[in-house]
């Protein structure tokens, strides 16, 4: 795939990152503090730095898994086909669970994998985001807790790709693409 040429601008700090997972675990904290044991479920590969810092800052016994699905692929654009290419190592029936997601665009992602955690019965299921794109919303989806309401920009870093590319920033950017000769 030729990528056409871009920069990339600073919209989050890696400070603004950090602050507030900090106020998000604390939430998170809240809502579970009764947990014998929370299972963090991952969607690869976005989420990876996410959950990262995430679980560090979790004071819960916790479990990490990871599920990989896929609408993607190394387009800019959904397919809308949700794929699962990895699936979880342990059930999740009777446990607390939380599923952490990079970004929420279309919906259709984590639309699809609550339906399927839901359907394997845990005893609480809630979701995190660590952005959102609400104006793109085409399934009715919307997470427990979100990082950053953001606007439909193309956004890479922390976790967050372009054709595999940018996920080692340490901030939320947004891709600015320059115009060619071609």
């Amino acid at each position: 795939m030729s990528q056409r040429p871009y920069v990339i601008d600073q919209m989050i700090s890696a400070k603004s990152i950090a602050a507030r997972i900090e106020a998000l675990c604390s939430e998170i904290h809240d809502a579970f503090e009764d947990t014998n044991k929370l299972v963090v479920v991952g969607l690869l590969r976005g989420s990876f730095v996410f959950i990262a810092d995430l679980v560090r800052e979790l004071d819960l016994p916790i479990e990490v898994d990871f599920l990989e699905a896929s609408s993607y692929g190394d387009e800019m654009t959904s397919s809308r086909e949700v794929r699962i290419l990895k699936d979880l190592r342990s059930p999740i029936e009777g446990r607390d669970v939380l599923v952490v997601e990079d970004i929420v665009d279309t919906g259709h992602t984590m639309h699809h994998v609550h339906a399927l955690m839901d359907s394997r019965k845990p005893a609480r299921l809630k979701t995190i985001a660590l952005l959102d794109k609400p104006s793109r919303r085409e399934v009715d989806f919307k997470a427990d807790w979100t990082g950053f309401e953001i606007p439909d920009e193309f956004v890479v870093g922390y976790g967050i790709d372009y054709a595999q590319r940018n996920r080692n920033l340490p901030f939320i950017g947004k891709v600015r693409f320059l115009e060619t000769d071609e």
